[in-house]
């Protein structure tokens, strides 16, 4: 497992300021489109992706049907109960089979997904204040995935445990202790990997969605009739019949859906093709059998709206499907957990969020990822929110708000990508995903009469989120502009050099940079106070790309400024972790000396102050310097040896 760090720079607007401690300088992507990374479907990806990209949609049934049934009441009809089916059913195809699984992966940025990427896409063929809009869409979009991430994991391992009491009267009061701790060792095994995760949980989640296809099934062939829902007519009359009641109710449908951003989130653990084919040939038959089941059921027993999943199963499997529920409603948390690291790897790159650990589990793919700061930030809101809520029914009115915000992000910057990039029409391009936005939208109208009743949860994270980014962005995009106001043109230090008398010692001293046309900081302060300069000086500088890999042999650009002086433009895409002292071993290739062992690193360590007239609020500022503190060094994040950094610090006030 190897250790890395994340940018602190970066602009999702395409400006990607960072200060001079050698962090980036924004490029675009090279190339007109995305390039996908080809990878084949074997068995084993398959596996992965159920038991890593499916848990969450794949555990819906516990308790869609269920919520939505309760809203219109304890005795539903016939027609009822099959306009509700007809819901759930086509929300399944619109939302997730054509919008996600046929449309939005097609929007693959050089093999990643995620609304940041898909946020990157459409910046790219945007200009002026609609880049500006589009980044800000897909941060909003980002933070309200967080708040999904958070609810997840509490509303599926309580629905699962809850079971117990179906299985077990009486054993309600042991629901809460053992949901905390199945909590406690889900968050605790995720150092492991989302390949290893991926491989303990594939099989897990097979015998699921093979065991609640099979019992949907069963109910269905003692009432064939159900599969009259399938007909969306019959979603139509209920809607008609029922107005505003079947207007709330779609609150509770859209928990059938859940789930559907995470597959696009994780696309770049395993690529498009195993999560369409999986979707396609498993997870949507078993789960509309289910679905299915679970109405035929209650129809012919109203009784049954108390708890349709479990009492759908036999009587002696109870107990076993309640374990089976656990584990899966364990790995349902993991498809947004895992989405959880990808996006908090590319809010990092991109410049949102401070340096973070970011730890590779798997040499040989680079998106399998783990960072324990996220992982910790999303164990200590998950307790919290099964402590307050105590219940799956009282979660479900918190559930919904913040996915159905995401959704409507994604229609958006789809819209743009779909028209500037692959080509479609104004008309097709408006038709196609502003029906899907008004769907969307419908969902989150919906879902917003939760607000007062637990809602606002999701809400205020998505606000607290969004507040944090911002203020980062901008504290860095002072920063940068305070360096580029007190710093001396490189061309001018350049020519003075020959003049100079300053002394050249043995070695090389490489200085980091984010301006490749300003002398770096820690070179003066070097000049200053030692009064020599290293025979051989490189000047370093990354450029973040808009893309999620640099385009091969269009990593490094090598140039000589002056005899002995040569600089060093490094590119990445955002989903890369920089290691610097391998990139610079290439330079032989481009005939520049270069000799590890001799190489010294200049960093500056800034100490950031309040300026006397700030440019932000004092809170923002004092959040800024919080966040500042709590960084990884530069030095850390670029996997330069400790022994071999020289910091030099510099007062920057802000």
């Amino acid at each position: 497992m190897s250790e890395v760090a994340g940018i602190s720079g970066a602009g999702l607007s395409g400006s990607r300021p960072e200060s001079s401690s050698g962090l980036s300088e924004p490029v675009a992507g090279s190339g007109h489109g995305p390039t996908v990374r080809h990878r084949s479907v074997t068995a084993g990806s398959l596996l992965a992706v159920l038991g890593v990209v499916y848990g969450d949609i794949g555990t819906s049934p516990l308790y869609a049907l269920k919520s939505t049934i309760q809203i219109i009441g304890t005795r539903v009809t016939a027609g009822e109960v099959l306009g509700i089916e007809s819901l759930i059913f086509w929300s399944l195809i619109l939302v997730v089979t054509v919008k996600y699984v046929t449309l939005i992966m097609r929007a693959d940025n050089r093999g990643e997904g995620g609304i940041l990427s898909l946020s990157a896409l459409a910046q790219r063929v945007a200009t002026g204040r609609l880049r500006t809009v589009l980044g800000f869409v897909g941060i909003v979009g980002a933070c309200l995935f967080f708040g999904d991430g958070t609810i997840t994991p509490a509303i599926s391992v309580l629905s699962a445990v809850e079971g117990l009491e179906v299985s077990v009267p009486g054993t309600s009061g042991i629901v809460l202790p053992i949901a905390v701790v199945v909590i406690l060792a889900l968050f605790g095994l995720q150092w492991r990997g989302t390949g290893n995760v991926g491989r303990i949980f594939g099989p897990v989640m097979l015998v699921w969605f093979l065991a609640i296809g099979v019992f949907g099934a069963i109910e269905v062939s003692r009432a064939p009739f159900v599969l009259r829902a399938l007909l969306p007519s019959h979603a139509a009359i209920f809607i008609w019949h029922h107005g505003w009641l079947a207007f709330i109710a779609l609150g509770a449908v859209v928990l059938a859906v859940t789930g559907a951003e995470a597959l696009y989130a994780d696309m770049g653990h395993f690529g498009p093709k195993p999560i369409r084919l999986a979707w396609l040939v498993l997870v949507l038959p078993c789960l509309v059998l289910n679905y299915m089941g679970q109405g035929a059921l209650i129809i012919g027993h109203p009784a049954a709206t108390v708890n349709p999943f479990y009492l759908l199963v036999p009587h002696a499997l109870r107990l076993p499907m309640v374990v089976l529920a656990t584990v899966a409603s364990v790995i349902a948390s993991q498809a947004v957990i895992t989405g959880a690291y990808s996006m908090a790897r590319q809010t990092i790159q991109l410049g949102y969020l401070p340096r973070m650990r970011v730890l590779h589990t798997n040499a040989d793919e680079e998106g399998q990822i783990y960072v324990p700061q996220i992982n910790r930030a999303l164990l200590i809101g998950v307790l919290l929110l099964v402590l307050a809520f105590r219940t799956s029914d009282n979660l479900a009115t918190a559930y919904g708000i913040a996915v159905t915000s995401t959704f409507g992000c994604t229609s958006v910057l789809a819209m743009v990508v779909f028209r500037r990039i692959y080509g479609w029409s104004r008309l097709a391009s408006v038709t196609v995903f502003g029906g899907l936005f008004a769907i969307d939208f419908v969902f989150f109208a919906a879902n917003a009469l939760k607000i007062p009743e637990g809602g606002w949860v999701p809400v205020l994270l998505g606000i607290v989120l969004t507040t944090l980014m911002t203020t980062w962005k901008t504290g860095r995009n002072l920063i940068l502009a305070r360096w580029r106001q007190d710093s001396l043109p490189l061309a001018s230090f350049l020519a003075r050099l020959p003049q100079s008398r300053t002394v050249r010692v043995p070695g090389t001293a490489i200085f980091l940079t984010s301006n490749a046309e300003i002398v770096p900081a820690c070179l003066l302060h070097n000049l200053k106070h030692n009064k020599v300069l290293h025979e051989r000086v490189l000047f370093a500088t990354l450029q973040n790309l808009d893309q999620p890999e640099a385009d091969p042999g269009g990593r490094m650009l090598v140039e000589q400024l002056a005899p002995g002086i040569h600089r060093v433009t490094l590119r990445y895409g955002f989903m890369e972790s920089p290691n610097l002292p391998r990139a610079l071993e290439e330079l032989q290739a481009h005939g520049v000396a270069f000799d590890p062992m001799q190489a010294s690193y200049f960093v500056n360590r800034e100490v950031l102050v309040r300026g006397a007239v700030p440019k932000m609020s004092i809170w923002r500022i004092s959040l800024f310097l919080l966040m500042a503190r709590n960084a990884v060094p530069a030095f850390e994040f670029f996997r330069i040896p400790s022994d071999r950094v020289v910091e030099l610090g510099v007062r920057v006030a802000i």
